[in-house]
């Protein structure tokens, strides 16, 4: 089923997806003038925290996790992007380093779009430069929900609202009834809450004790997307 007007999907997703869409032909033309395109394998790094921007990436197959690094090494997911996004444009925009790390989660067919071409275009064009304005403005709320509910919200409601926002993400081709598998690792999804895996798994085993979802190895299809939504308390 879809879940407009039920849950307010749009509070946790990115829109970069339409900076791009039916951008003016002679600004596609400049922008894409000198990109290339390359796969990337689950698990490969795309960038670095700390390294200096060369240019931008758009997501054309697969999905890119971002996520921060702490003093231990270990990960901390902040976001995960779709097709049809956008990476690595903020530090260019502030010209500094990119302040988080961006890996493949599958296989992902990606171009790079060197940093001399997207600003050339973005001095350029009005129509991207107002839609990278309105896309950084909804970033920015998307980012502050998600630190209201680190601080506000039950690991349960926690894991509860990012399969109802990853379900969205997996959909291919979707019609209403069809099944969506949510393809990721439990560690991924535990670093994406901000809990332990042992957390995630027997909270896991729960909802499929109560029908929410079932699985099938690391594959997770939500079943009653209704009973997720009533247990991340979104409101």
């Amino acid at each position: 089923m879809s879940i407009k007007g039920v849950f307010p999907i749009d509070n946790w997703d990115f829109k970069s997806e339409s900076v791009l869409a039916d951008l003016p032909e002679d600004d596609l033309e400049l922008l894409t003038a000198h990109k290339s395109e390359q796969v990337y394998k689950k698990g490969e790094i795309i960038f670095r925290e700390g390294s200096y921007p060369s240019g931008i990436f758009y997501i054309l197959e697969g999905k890119v996790k971002k996520y921060k690094l702490d003093k231990d090494a270990k990960e901390q997911i902040i976001y995960v992007a779709n097709i049809g996004e956008l990476l690595g444009y903020h530090a260019i925009l502030s010209e500094d380093r990119y302040p988080d790390c961006a890996a493949a989660l599958e296989e992902s067919r990606i171009v790079f779009i060197p940093k001399e071409d997207f600003l050339e275009t973005l001095n350029q064009s009005k129509v991207l430069s107002k839609r990278l304005l309105k896309t950084l403005s909804h970033e920015f709320a998307v980012l502050a929900n998600s630190l209201s509910m680190f601080a506000q919200k039950s690991v349960r409601e926690r894991l509860a609202l990012q399969l109802i926002v990853l379900r969205e993400k997996y959909k291919v081709n979707f019609q209403p009834g069809m099944p969506v598998e949510i393809n990721m690792s439990r560690d991924d999804l535990a670093s994406l809450v901000g809990t332990a895996r042992e957390n995630v798994v027997r909270m896991l085993s729960e909802f499929k004790r109560d029908s929410i979802l079932e699985t099938k190895g690391r594959k997770i299809i939500v079943i009653n997307i209704n009973k997720l939504i009533k247990i991340a308390d979104y409101k």
